[in-house]
């Protein structure tokens, strides 16, 4: 008897650099693939980070849906392709799609070209490396720059606090821009 293996959840990562000019028009088109991405089966959720280098317009679009059938569905579908369509006369150059089924949208590739089907997934105690290393400056800061204020909280709604900002920090800046500044640790280059 085959036993079915659970769908996991998947995060689809998408870069895409916006003609200069473009951005208002881009801002228009996102907001509206947005909207009909919400009403499809399986989504979750879309974050959308948007430039702060205005020199350099690269919107990073992170999509999350509850398992990769979800997600190819979405991706096939007729409508996802005709608001795609729709927006290339405003993208300049877009990154490939890197597909995760768990926290691998944390750690940033170190070449943009780099081929994500065939580039290799840091080793998992790398992972926990990166992790300490984000984690521990954070908790450290946390207990200089927050815990001061908040003496007066009960305990559990004190560390409730630190875990929020510990939490948003790690997600970013910290872990990206440490796997970026160890890229050549965790996507080491194989010598052909």
């Amino acid at each position: 008897m085959e036993q079915e293996t659970p769908l996991e959840p998947v995060t689809l990562v998408i870069s895409k650099v916006v003609k200069p000019n473009k951005n208002d028009a881009y801002e228009i088109w996102a907001k509206g693939i947005n909207k009909v991405i919400k009403r499809f089966d399986g989504f979750i959720g879309v974050d959308v980070i948007r430039p702060r280098d205005h020199s350099h317009n690269e919107y990073v679009v992170i999509i999350r849906f509850e398992n990769i059938d979800a997600l190819n569905k979405w991706q096939t579908s007729a409508i996802c392709r005709s608001w795609l369509s729709n927006a290339q006369d405003l993208i300049e150059t877009q990154s490939k799609y890197q597909k995760s089924d768990d926290l691998e949208f944390w750690f940033t590739l170190p070449d943009q070209n780099v081929n994500l089907a065939t580039q290799q997934n840091p080793p998992y105690y790398k992972k926990v490396v990166v992790g300490i290393l984000s984690v521990y400056p954070l908790i450290m800061l946390s207990n200089i720059f927050i815990a001061p204020y908040t003496t007066e909280l009960p305990y559990l709604l004190r560390v409730l606090v630190s875990v929020i900002v510990i939490s948003s920090l790690m997600s970013y800046p910290m872990i990206p821009w440490i796997s970026k500044l160890l890229g050549f640790w965790l996507y080491p280059k194989t010598k052909v």
